[in-house]
């Protein structure tokens, strides 16, 4: 994985250079041409706990994971499939086109052997792909998305990025069948999604000027069945891979990131795990939180800092001054597991850590005592709700289905919102897993957890933890159907997807 110095934009991990120009109309930002950068979904072959292994990845011109873009590069990206079956990429945190979003219900497939170019000013942050078919998401076919900002450029730090991800052997086909008894849904069943209608629907969740618009209490119509638990315990993991890679590699061979001594370090962390909660853990380190999701936040001072499938959390860590080599490990919850990498200035003795630790890891933020805490600086505008959503989440272990509303993804009520409306959405789970609900072209604010109101971070995605609530508030964007589903790959690939339908005034 690229380190990102203080003194190096990597340029050739991006492949090309774009200067960030101002019009006369009002100093507002225009883009310079540039050629397009080259990415390829393929496969690729890298060694587990002493064994080789062919997974699929997103690899850049220089033959590396992902891509980074220094600040004014517009994302102009060739993707190319080198797979031997179909794929989509979605970009993901990013807010393109719809037509660009990398999501099948409507963007077409790309087909083997076919490119197909992507054109889009992106959000600078951290970000990472992945493939949009929860099988090849569990092969790996992901990478981290970094876009720097002029303020990472001129910071006095140097960047890391740590891309973690869950591994098995097996194929992801074949782990969605086993451990779902066969029940997953069909790779065309998983893709295909509602289309805009041409006879409006109607508009469902309460409006401002409706009585009970106080309560936020709408449901839709939607159906409660299946969401008694009868006592269950929550259930913090589906399946146990065969390992837990940070950067394609194991603690038996973890990566030693040659740091500075004393030196400041911003560690990018992306949780690209197909169905793993992770801690990160700085052991007697402290670290400050100062962004999620590529947001900043306000400085939040720590040494475990949770994160659940799909979010991403910046880091800044001040290295010891007596040089001393730093692991960060990433704590699988739940469990004994672990992975991690190695910060080393030049010199440092590095001790072996073993994969496993002595005792379980606690569930991450149950009760979301870390979300509570996180303030965005850059918040959204205040503004009263125009309309608000309950959205119930549900489902079990047995039979294995998750729902949202209490409806399967192909046979989903579309979340149908008016453009330019402040939303508040209420992600209610009443099952016993946790779920990280992620909302396509959009970005909102937390606003609520368990009936608390907080002003916190801004996101795309959010662990709504077993039995909780977490309501968020955003602004509706581009007119078009808009996926919303949790990223914990075996329930999205059970059926726990719908979409957020922006229609026009």
């Amino acid at each position: 994985m690229k380190v990102i110095s203080r003194r190096s934009f990597l340029a050739a991990s991006t492949g090309v250079a774009a200067t960030l120009l101002s019009s006369s109309l009002g100093g507002r930002p225009t883009w310079a041409a540039q050629a397009p950068m080259s990415l390829r979904a393929t496969t690729r072959i890298i060694e587990v706990n002493g064994r080789a292994a062919t997974v699929k990845g997103l690899l850049n011109s220089t033959g590396r994971p992902g891509l980074v873009l220094d600040p004014g590069t517009r994302f102009h990206v060739d993707l190319t499939n080198d797979l031997a079956e179909e794929t989509i990429v979605h970009w993901h945190g990013q807010i393109p086109p719809n037509t660009q979003d990398g999501v099948s219900n409507t963007n077409l497939m790309i087909a083997p052997g076919e490119s197909r170019t992507f054109d889009f000013a992106p959000r600078p942050g951290t970000y990472w792909m992945h493939a949009h078919v929860p099988a090849q998401e569990i092969d790996l076919l992901a990478a981290p998305l970094i876009v720097r900002s002029e303020e990472d450029v001129r910071a006095d730090r140097q960047e890391v990025v740590m891309f973690l991800h869950d591994f098995s052997f097996r194929s992801g086909e074949e782990i969605l069948d086993d451990f779902t008894g066969g029940m997953a849904m069909e790779h065309g069943d998983v893709q295909q999604g509602g289309r805009m209608e041409a006879t409006p629907r109607r508009i469902v969740g309460m409006h401002s000027g409706d009585p009970m618009a106080a309560t936020g209490m709408d449901n839709g119509g939607m159906s409660m069945a299946g969401m008694d638990h009868g006592g269950m315990t929550m259930d913090l993991n589906d399946f146990d891979f065969d390992a837990y890679l940070a950067n394609d590699r194991t603690l038996d061979d973890p990566e030693t990131v040659p740091v500075e001594m004393g030196g400041r370090v911003l560690l990018r962390v992306i949780n690209g795990a197909s169905m793993t909660a992770f801690w990160i853990d700085l052991g007697s380190a402290q670290g400050r939180l100062v962004g999620v999701d590529g947001d900043p936040v306000e400085p939040l001072a720590g040494s475990r800092f949770g994160l659940a499938m799909g979010q991403r959390l910046d880091i800044e860590i001040d290295m010891p001054s007596d040089g001393a080599a730093l692991p960060v490990l990433a704590l699988r919850e739940g469990a004994r597991e672990r992975t991690g990498v190695i910060l080393a200035p030049k010199g440092a003795s590095v001790s072996k850590i073993g994969g496993h630790s002595d005792a379980d890891h606690p569930a991450f933020s149950g009760d979301m005592s870390q979300e509570l805490a996180l303030r965005s600086l850059h918040p959204l505008a205040e503004r009263p709700a125009d309309r608000t959503h309950m959205v119930m989440l549900g489902g079990a272990m047995s039979p294995y289905s998750w729902t949202i509303n209490g409806q399967l993804w192909g046979k989903h009520t579309p979340i149908a919102v008016l453009q330019g409306e402040r939303v508040e959405m209420m992600f209610h789970n009443m099952s016993m897993m946790a779920h990280p609900m992620h909302l396509h072209g959009h970005v909102f604010q937390v606003v609520d957890i368990n009936g608390t109101r907080i002003a916190g971070a801004v996101r795309d995605t959010v662990h709504v933890p077993a039995m909780g609530m977490v309501t968020i508030a955003f602004d509706a964007g581009e007119v078009a159907p808009w996926m919303l589903h949790c990223h914990h790959m075996a329930h999205m690939a059970t059926g726990m997807m719908t979409e957020l339908d922006v229609r026009a005034t």
